[in-house]
């Protein structure tokens, strides 16, 4: 078994609280409508918090048909979110899973950074 590690930062005007609340909290409202040529549905199996599924539903005609990720940690207050994809996508049969660590935070002009690391 092999681990990669990856980070990365995406920039946006939108603040830290109003983008941790439409990407996390209400991502099974939000996708389908934001992006519905990418995202037919979004299932959650229980309340959004640590011990949820979430599974993504892609349009046809895309790679995958969906990914599940598994919710471990979310921190309403720090504005962070822990998940694994355990199912679908780029898994395959040679990756377990794949963890993703995201935290959101204030930008320089007033806007957000969410930094990620996978």
């Amino acid at each position: 078994m092999g681990v990669v590690s990856y980070n990365f930062e995406v920039s946006s005007p939108i603040s830290p609280a109003r983008l941790f609340k439409a990407l996390v909290l209400e991502t099974d409202k939000l996708f389908p409508k934001a992006v519905p040529h990418a995202i037919k549905s979004v299932e959650l199996q229980g309340n959004g918090g640590p011990g949820s599924i979430v599974k993504i539903n892609f349009a046809q005609g895309l790679p995958y048909q969906y990914v599940k990720h598994a919710v471990e940690a979310q921190d309403r207050d720090n504005l962070s979110y822990s998940y694994s994809l355990i199912e679908g996508g780029p898994l395959g049969d040679k990756l377990e899973k794949i963890s993703y660590e995201n935290k959101f935070e204030t930008g320089a002009d007033g806007g957000s950074v969410c930094k990620s690391l996978m």
